[in-house]
C-alpha cells in the first residue's frame, strides 16, 4: 500500500529580526485565523500527527485536527542559540552563523547539525509502516525541507534552498523506502 503523506507547515507568528531564531512563538489572531482558513485545503486523513513545537500544536488546533504529537517530527536542535534572535546570533557570531548556512555538517550551536536533521527524518519516514495509508502532519519548515532533501534524494546543501512558507502543504508518496515529491 501507497503511504500518502502531507507535510504542513505551521502559521506564522511574530515575526522579524528580533524573533528567536528558533521562531517557537504563539501564533497571534491573524495567524490562527490563517490557519483556520487554510482547513479547505486539506487532504482527507486516517491519521494526523503534530511536531512538539508551540507553533505547530497551535496550528494543528486551527486546523481542527486531533494531532498525536511525534517527537521525531521536532524541529532542528539549536543547542545554545535557542531564544536568541537572528540579528543577535548575526552580531555576535557571524563566522558561525555563516557557517551553518553553508555547510550542512556544522552545528556550532552546539545542537543538531542540517545532516543530523535530515538522517533523523529520513529513518523516521523510511521507519513508517506500508499500510499507514493517509497521513498528515503539521510540521516546522527545518522538517519539511528535511523530508523533500529525503524523498528527492538530494544532498543536504539542497536544505537551505527550499523555500517553504506557512501553511504549505508538502505531499509525498512513498513504500518501501522510496519516496516521491508531489507536486500541485
Amino acid at each position: 500500500m501507497t503511504i500518502r503523506l502531507t507535510a504542513v507547515t505551521p502559521a506564522l507568528g511574530r515575526t522579524g529580526p528580533q524573533v528567536p531564531v528558533d521562531g517557537d512563538v504563539p501564533l497571534d489572531a491573524r495567524a490562527r485565523q490563517q490557519a483556520r482558513a487554510a482547513r479547505a485545503v486539506l487532504p482527507p486523513a486516517d491519521r494526523s500527527l503534530c511536531a512538539p513545537s508551540r507553533r505547530c500544536r497551535e496550528t494543528a488546533e486551527a486546523l481542527g485536527l486531533r494531532a498525536a504529537t511525534e517527537p521525531a517530527l521536532r524541529d532542528l536542535e539549536l543547542g545554545g542559540w535557542r531564544g536568541r534572535s537572528l540579528d543577535e546570533l548575526a552580531g555576535a557570531e557571524p563566522e558561525a552563523l555563516a557557517a551553518w548556512t553553508t555547510d550542512p555538517t556544522a552545528a556550532p550551536h552546539g545542537g543538531e547539525s542540517v545532516t543530523d536533521l535530515c538522517r533523523r527524518v529520513a529513518g523516521w519516514l523510511d521507519g513508517l509502516p506500508d499500510d499507514t495509508g493517509r497521513l498528515l502532519a503539521v510540521v516546522d519548515q527545518s522538517v519539511a525541507r528535511a523530508a523533500v532533501v529525503h524523498a528527492l534524494t538530494a544532498p543536504p546543501e539542497a536544505f537551505w534552498r527550499i523555500d517553504v512558507p506557512p501553511l504549505t502543504c508538502v505531499r509525498l508518496t512513498g513504500r518501501s523506502g522510496r519516496w516521491n515529491l508531489r507536486m500541485g
